[in-house]
């Protein structure tokens, strides 16, 4: 049943004030039944700051309690920051999942490779074909994107339509895949767009983008003139960069061998939907040893400084089938996501170290954005003419940028929203109106946690200042049996002045047993209370950090 009437909002769970872990809920009806889909569930990579945490995810409790009322899950595309987080959280959702073959595919492809991963009900759609979801009339959009079959959303509903851009930029010559379909947008536009939520990652860069067919006969050299091997290392989802390779590969007499799991992943994907038809099968890295120097382009993963990606391994001479040789050349095809500099730097240098050259961006036109640059962001404002302007995608910096570009290219309102709010399209006055719960989610190994759980902040503390240990025995008379047993991890050996740490240790222990009564002592919280507190401010006042200090009196 279709509600004529009631509110129109978006909820942003994740993506508005970050780059990553995207997550939006659109809800229609009135304010306390409404229905609701959420558009894209994507993780984020954790930095050093989370010890020991790999990925976060949103928090969807705000959506959870209403999940009666939650229609579908709707995937623009297959990027991980928009589909990463699905086969943790779709449990808790239990709802139909809408995306493209492709998207489907590397959904289906990523469950078959984790054990113990959900089987998801996916519907497969056809572009340019509405499908209704409650309230919601659903119409997928080509966009241009650096992976196959992105998506924009016309959302329609009874108070007005919402064109949901995902990740995109135009590109007339994709290499693969299609192009920003500039006849339907301009379309939509004509129909009337209420609002347009819309990335906004590269809003600071102007001008236009540069195609993948550019970056392809850059390619081409580079593979063409090299002396020995060539590695070309680039996001394992960006299947035009893989086909340009397999192009260039061709043109030069190489063979192309794949090294890393995502990167297999994603072309068994793409060979599956015919977008590598044509071109050769691909070898893997157990053929590496068979293939002279001058016959070989590998293509492999850890573009971002991944330590356990293929690339950080060969780097560091610890890769089990593939090695490289001065005058090799390895090309990162890629440009390095903001916090990963440090982990793309070290591997550079361990290249560089073993005497083989590296291509980046900074040497020719070897990369180029998925996201659209201000021209084009111009562009899509000049096709659709929303009157309202919601930007989307991208961390504070971006999103108040792009609502001054908006204002000025044509958006009557614009409305800054970040994670948590809950943003009124229509009727009425389009604004914040209200906040949701939000937050993030810690990947540990296979469990979730809050980001504030007390795992995760004890694990920083660990991290910054280690761990002292310590069990004792105390019996009833409340004197003190055998010695001891104190274990220090993650300290300095010696104090300042050399003294060994675990005398300081012993001497805080005793000091402050001594100068407890026998009273005291039979009581094993007290005294357990005592000892943390003595040792802790030791260490603090000769080494001028505050360990995680643990203690057991066991009484006998």
């Amino acid at each position: 049943m279709v509600m004529a009437d009631g509110e129109l909002v978006l909820v942003p769970l994740g993506g508005l004030g970050e780059i990553g872990m995207n997550a939006m809920c659109y809800g229609f009806g009135p304010k306390n039944h409404r229905k609701w889909i959420l558009v894209d569930l994507g993780i984020a990579f954790a930095g050093p700051e989370l010890p020991g945490i790999d990925v976060l995810m949103p928090d969807l409790t705000f959506i959870e309690k209403m999940k009666k009322d939650l229609i579908a899950l709707v995937i623009t595309h297959a990027h991980e920051d928009h589909i990463g987080a699905v086969a943790d959280l779709w449990p808790r959702l239990n709802v139909p999942v809408y995306a493209t073959r492709f998207a489907a595919g590397l959904l289906e492809t990523k469950r078959l490779n984790e054990p113990g991963a959900p089987k998801i009900p996916l519907n497969v759609v056809e572009m340019g074909k509405p499908f209704q979801l409650g309230p919601f009339s659903i119409e997928y959009v080509r966009m241009a994107h650096s992976i196959p079959e992105s998506s924009g959303l016309a959302i329609r509903t009874p108070a007005g339509l919402v064109l949901h851009t995902g990740d995109w930029k135009i590109d007339e010559t994709p290499l693969v895949g299609w192009a920003t379909d500039e006849k339907r947008l301009r379309e939509l536009g004509d129909e009337g767009v209420l609002a347009l939520v819309s990335d906004s990652t590269n809003i600071l860069r102007e001008g236009q983008s540069p195609s993948e067919t550019d970056v392809a006969k850059a390619l081409a050299v580079l593979v063409a003139n090299a002396p020995g091997r060539v590695v070309v290392t680039t996001f394992a989802s960006n299947v035009a960069r893989l086909r340009a390779v397999a192009d260039a590969a061709v043109a030069a007499g190489r063979t192309v061998v794949v090294v890393g799991r995502a990167m297999e992943r994603v072309v068994q994907v793409a060979r599956e939907c015919g977008y590598l038809d044509g071109v050769p099968t691909f070898l893997s890295a157990e053929a590496f040893g068979y293939l002279a120097r001058e016959q070989i382009v590998i293509l492999a993963t850890g573009s971002q400084g991944e330590p356990r990606a293929a690339l950080a391994r060969i780097a560091a001479n610890e890769h089990p089938e593939v090695t490289l040789t001065p005058g090799d050349r390895v090309i990162f095809s890629s440009r390095t996501i903001p916090g990963n500099e440090k982990g793309v730097g070290e591997i550079i240098n361990g290249l560089v170290t073993q005497g083989v050259e590296v291509v980046t961006d900074r040497d020719g036109l070897v990369h180029v954005s998925g996201h659209p640059r201000r021209a084009e962001v111009a562009k899509m404002y000049e096709w659709t003419r929303p009157q309202i302007a919601v930007p989307a995608h991208g961390e504070a910096v971006h999103l108040d940028e792009h609502a001054r570009f908006a204002h000025t290219h044509g958006a009557k309102k614009v409305v800054r929203a970040r994670n948590g709010d809950v943003v009124l399209i229509g009727p009425g006055d389009p604004g914040v109106i209200d906040q949701a719960q939000h937050g993030r989610l810690c990947k540990d190994g296979n469990i979730l946690l809050p980001l504030k759980d007390d795992a995760v902040r004890a694990r920083l503390a660990l991290s910054f200042a280690g761990i002292v240990s310590i069990a004792l025995a105390i019996n009833v008379k409340g004197d003190v049996v055998g010695d001891p047993d104190v274990m220090l991890s993650g300290l300095p050996a010696r104090t300042r002045d050399g003294k060994p740490m675990d005398e300081v240790v012993d001497d805080a222990i005793f000091s402050t047993l001594d100068n407890l009564s026998r009273a005291r002592r039979r009581d094993a919280d007290a005294t357990g209370q005592s000892v943390e507190r003595a040792v802790r401010n030791t260490l603090r006042q000769v080494w001028g950090k505050k360990p995680v200090v643990h203690v057991l009196v066991v009484e006998v």
